[in-house]
């Protein structure tokens, strides 16, 4: 076998990522001497499938900064949220991003619409009762439609840089717990997240109390963490909590033990001191401090940016991720 997949991967070989495709076909393979029955195997297949096309559909846009809105089907045109969902978007499209729906009705389709069909994505469900495109992405190349709620998900964080949730119901809820749970946990970067409620709601400040009371006043999360999030009635302060977030703050990654913040401004000597001073609780003991490099610092890849120019390095210790939401913001004043 380790032949043949030789001999096939060599047809390409020329290809940057051959050596993670090679790793594929090995795995695939694998499959035959796992001892699952077809249905897991099925699975895998499908999941495989989604994940290679989803990334077709996505990989022209990777420039594109978007959003993923979030909110219930069953909200209709004319309410409150549909009309602020329809802002929202239209003004996000406005500042050059494109936006992500689950393509579905209510304010799926409100966002969708707001952007427009040639600046929004549909990420569809196949569900057992429904859920056909909304009119706006239907028939768009921008549509996709998933069997699997965990490769749906997927491509929602991973192609997004903010997320915006409208009252919804337990699917909102999920989408929006598990953005913050990723977030929490390290699992993706750190992105804006907005709970947007319709003028003069309480729908997501009810939710804040809740997670306030249930969770924070327990010790089931950190005071900071409560950070990670923001709760509005306005749309104003919604698209400026989502472009403020990349006023100065480009992007971040893991250089081995260390973090890196990529910026377009660095800070000055008394800023960068006022930051050593204020965070240094994130820092892992013995590790370093808050480092300032122009151009790109060793453990960055041909596939990371070289623009920006600015990057702040310091060794994070990986757990305080509500603490490094505020460092977003303090790197957003300089």
């Amino acid at each position: 076998m380790d032949e043949a997949v030789e001999a096939l991967v060599a047809l390409r070989a020329d290809h940057p990522h051959i050596d993670l495709v090679r790793e594929m076909v090995v795995t695939a393979m694998k499959f035959l001497d796992s001892g699952g029955d077809r249905g897991a195997v099925r699975q895998a297949n499908i999941a495989f499938k989604e994940l290679r096309y989803a990334t077709k559909v996505f990989s022209p846009f990777a420039a594109v900064h978007k959003v993923s809105v979030f909110g219930s089907a069953r909200i209709r045109r004319g309410d409150p949220s549909w009309v602020q969902a329809v802002d929202f978007s239209r003004r996000m499209a406005d500042a050059g991003w494109m936006v992500i729906t689950g393509a579905g009705p209510g304010i799926m389709q409100a966002g969708n619409e707001g952007a427009g069909r040639n600046r929004s994505f549909g990420v569809n469900i196949r569900l057992p009762f429904e859920q056909s495109a909304n009119p706006e992405v239907e028939g768009s190349p921008n549509l996709i439609t998933f069997r699997y709620f965990f490769t749906r998900k997927l491509f929602f964080v991973r192609e997004s840089h903010a997320t915006v949730l409208f009252p919804g119901g337990f699917g909102t809820l999920d989408e929006g717990t598990e953005v913050l749970t990723l977030i929490q946990t390290g699992k993706t970067r750190p992105i804006p997240v907005v709970m947007l409620d319709q003028p003069g709601g309480d729908y997501w400040r009810s939710v804040e109390e809740f997670l306030g009371r249930a969770l924070r006043d327990r010790g089931l999360v950190s005071p900071e963490d409560m950070h990670l999030f923001k709760v509005t009635d306005s749309v104003d302060e919604a698209v400026e909590e989502v472009l403020g977030f990349y006023r100065n703050y480009h992007s971040s990654r893991h250089v081995g033990a260390d973090f890196l913040v990529r910026m377009s401004r660095p800070p000055d000597a008394a800023e960068l001191e006022a930051l050593r001073t204020d965070f240094a609780d994130i820092l892992t003991p013995g590790g370093g401090g808050f480092e300032v490099h122009r151009g790109r610092v060793r453990g960055e890849g041909p596939g990371d940016p070289v623009e920006p120019a600015w990057r702040l390095l310091f060794p994070f210790d990986k757990r305080s991720h509500g603490r490094l939401r505020l460092l977003v913001d303090r790197v957003n004043t300089w």
